[in-house]
């Protein structure tokens, strides 16, 4: 059947006034109530008309029909009249569960009853202020520093202060601000960005950020700029123990630190979705694990939940990183001397090992390797995995899919099953890993899945959601997730 052109063009300008209105809604949501409203992850805050579109296309890859505005505009509208406190709010997952609603209730009362916890409490917030330190500035720090600007909303829960760097050069702060400002990888950054030379801070969309030179993590005093009880998440990688980690604490104004990378001895490494609950107020250190250890660890205990691990070998196929060598030259690890534009460079990786820490029920039963390509974000870890009892292909697809809506996995595993995509379409994936339905193998007990994932994005929204988590300063989430894992899974 031939599609009316004046027709498709009559619809896209529907459409675009339906998502035209959604704009001042979602505003007022985060502005006046610190509701941040999404689509199965995707943030809605300060999106365009047709980044909302492209929200709601999105969601057809997710449970196969897109997400009609007819259905999110009066949602939000709805929401704008319950005076609602603090909350995250997927309107997809919302959305879906309003049509499962057996009892037919009114949208109005469907929502109410839904979002009981915080109806009617607009202007409350029960969580703290936390002050946040950024020791290191790279890409890691770059990156938390715009999520974090990004979640400022009014004021509460976490609070960028301040970077700590080496001074680089005479305008060093011009050169950190205009890396804030573009980035080849992730684009530019949404909003304004203002310096102030003399007073060493930036400006970027109403948070004031403070520049502090240092080379010695014990020497700063940061209650002189007004910083009190902060966290410090450094991103250097230069100190991994709880020795080296220390020197934060002695700082005045600092109370804990998260390390955004692989902890030695006994440190707890975190990984969001996993063992966050272990996290308690005596934790002064707190490491966020890896990019790759976030990526497969919810998966692995999603599979192992479900049929059983017995062993199984992880490749991780890896963008190159900075500690690679543009041309070849000496480096003290082996093979990452050789250029890494140039060249595929078998490495080490501890990711297999490390999974063990969050997973104590897979200690020992997984090896692992990886291939550095040349590439410069997203990559990719491929589990071959032995299982304890035979499984099918369709099966296993559709409780993954599932895991990914449903289940209190859903901020850390996504699925797709798009026979196009390649690594560039998951830049800027907040989840930790995104299982690629259609690269599933399964014979007999023998299961590959082939999972992508953001190591630089993705896993910065596992930092901030670690951090989150050591400050009390997530807002409840809504809608909550299936309790009863096995008949979310007959759901679909």
């Amino acid at each position: 059947m031939l599609q009316d052109a004046d027709h498709c063009r009559a619809t896209w300008i529907n459409r675009e006034a339906l998502a035209e209105a959604m704009i001042p809604l979602i505003g007022r949501l985060y502005r006046d109530n610190n509701v941040v409203t999404s689509v199965h992850g995707r943030s809605l805050i300060n999106q365009s008309v047709v980044g909302l579109l492209k929200a709601h296309r999105f969601a057809r890859q997710v449970d196969d029909v897109e997400l009609p505005l007819e259905e999110t505009l009066p949602m939000l509208q709805a929401l704008g009249r319950l005076r609602l406190g603090a909350a995250s709010i997927d309107l997809a997952r919302l959305n879906l569960a309003y049509r499962r609603d057996e009892a037919d209730r009114s949208l109005d009362f469907f929502l109410r009853e839904e979002l009981a916890d915080v109806v009617g409490l607009q202007g409350a917030d029960p969580r703290t202020s936390t002050d946040v330190v950024l020791y290191g500035f790279g890409r890691i720090g770059r990156l938390l520093a715009r999520i974090l600007i990004e979640h400022a909303g009014g004021g509460q829960g976490l609070r960028l202060r301040a970077i700590v760097v080496r001074r680089g050069s005479a305008n060093d702060i011009v050169k950190r601000a205009s890396l804030l400002r573009r980035d080849s990888v992730h684009g530019p950054f949404e909003g304004t960005i203002t310096v102030d030379e003399a007073n060493d801070t930036i400006l970027a969309n109403g948070t004031l950020i403070q520049v502090i030179y240092s080379s010695d993590p014990a020497t700063v005093d940061y209650t002189r700029y007004g910083i009190h009880d902060a966290v410090v998440v450094d991103n250097t990688g230069r100190w991994r123990d709880e020795e080296g980690l220390s020197q934060h604490l002695a700082s005045p104004g600092v109370s804990r630190v998260l390390l955004t990378a692989p902890g030695k001895g006994n440190l707890k490494n975190i990984v969001h979705g996993i063992n966050h609950a272990s996290i308690t107020a005596d934790d002064a250190i707190v490491t966020a694990a890896s990019c790759t250890t976030n990526a497969i660890t919810p998966v692995l205990k999603a599979v192992n939940d479900r049929y059983g691990i017995v062993d199984g070998h992880v490749e991780t196929v890896h963008s190159f990183t900075n500690d690679q060598n543009l041309i070849d030259n000496f480096h003290s690890g082996d093979r990452r001397g050789r250029s890494a534009a140039l060249n595929m460079v078998l490495t080490e990786t501890g990711a297999a090992k490390a999974v063990a820490k969050a997973l104590p029920e897979l200690a020992g039963k997984l090896t692992g390797n990886a291939i550095r390509v040349p590439t410069p974000d997203v990559s990719m870890a491929i589990l071959n995995l032995n299982l304890e009892q035979e499984i099918d292909r369709d099966e296993l697809n559709a409780y993954l899919r599932s895991m990914s809506l449903n289940s209190e996995l859903h901020k850390q595993i996504d699925y797709i099953d798009s026979p196009e995509v390649v690594s560039s379409d998951f830049l800027g994936s907040r989840r930790a890993g995104i299982v690629d339905g259609l690269a599933t193998i399964t014979t007999g007990r023998k299961a590959v899945l082939y999972v992508w994932y953001d190591n630089e994005y993705g896993y910065s929204c596992q930092v901030i959601r670690v951090l989150e988590e050591m400050a009390g300063a997530h807002p409840p989430v809504f809608p909550k997730a299936a309790a009863d894992l096995p008949d979310a899974v007959l759901q679909v």
